[in-house]
């Protein structure tokens, strides 16, 4: 069964995931292998794999641990194009279409493609929304463009419904990485009524509570990634309460 395949049945029969996420300049190889071991005794989804830069030259070597120690997929989601990794089980393909920023609507994604039709990852087409967590984070600065403001739901709603009619082939709402704030209740709930795509959500989830209220509010996916950093023992909790 294909990644997408896989994402699209459990959103269709309601059974919510869990994605860590994991940045390779916030780990040491001892920590995350503590974070293998911990993900695959929880029954976490996926690992979804990169960051915004990567300072330390740990990809390959992470991945190859990943891959070798257990059997949870690995997907790529990138910083840029210098990220793509033939290690991995396969990509989401951001398109930052709450943003205006050409290269990473489109421009940057040309330069990739050729490099991904032959590395044979599985591509899952992705519209990236970037959304108000309350203070400046680095994919706002990096990307240089303005988050969708957390009150602003029926930009959201449009966005989406953009996106999704573009052919994109799951949405990610992003309050970004250390978001002070999650992404608005509200606003998930107004986005999945008028998607019919699995809707994913990540960025300033910091407790098993918020992760309940995401999937509440339609969430199919919860990505964590900043609270895992700091405290790995979130893990299982984390898990059993996206899962439960």
């Amino acid at each position: 069964m294909s990644l997408y395949t896989s994402i699209i049945s459990s959103a269709k029969h309601g059974n919510k995931q869990f994605a860590v996420l994991l940045d390779p300049d916030k780990y040491t190889l001892d920590k995350l292998k503590k974070v293998i071991t911990l993900s695959c005794k929880s029954g976490v989804d996926y690992f979804f794999f990169g960051g915004s830069l990567l300072t330390r030259d740990q990809q390959d070597l992470f991945l190859t641990q990943l891959k070798e120690n257990c059997d949870i997929p690995v997907i790529l989601f990138p910083g840029n194009h210098f990220q793509i990794n033939r290690k991995a089980d396969g990509i989401l393909f951001l398109s930052l279409i709450s943003g205006r920023n050409p290269e990473l609507l489109i421009g940057k994604h040309v330069v990739a493609a050729p490099y991904l039709k032959a590395v044979k990852l599985e591509v899952i087409p992705t519209g990236y929304l970037l959304i108000d967590g309350g203070n400046r984070t680095t994919v706002a600065y990096m990307s240089n463009t303005d988050p969708i403001p957390s009150d602003k739901s029926e930009i959201a709603v449009c966005t989406a419904l953009a996106g999704e009619l573009l052919g994109l082939k799951l949405i990610y709402l992003d309050a970004g990485s250390g978001a002070r704030n999650p992404v608005p209740e509200n606003m998930l709930k107004q986005v999945k009524k008028y998607i019919s795509v699995p809707l994913v959500v990540g960025g300033g989830i910091r407790t098993p509570q918020q992760a309940v209220k995401s999937i509440q509010a339609g969430a199919d996916m919860v990505v964590v990634g900043n609270a895992i950093e700091e405290n790995i023992r979130l893990i299982p909790k984390l898990s059993e309460a996206i899962h439960g």
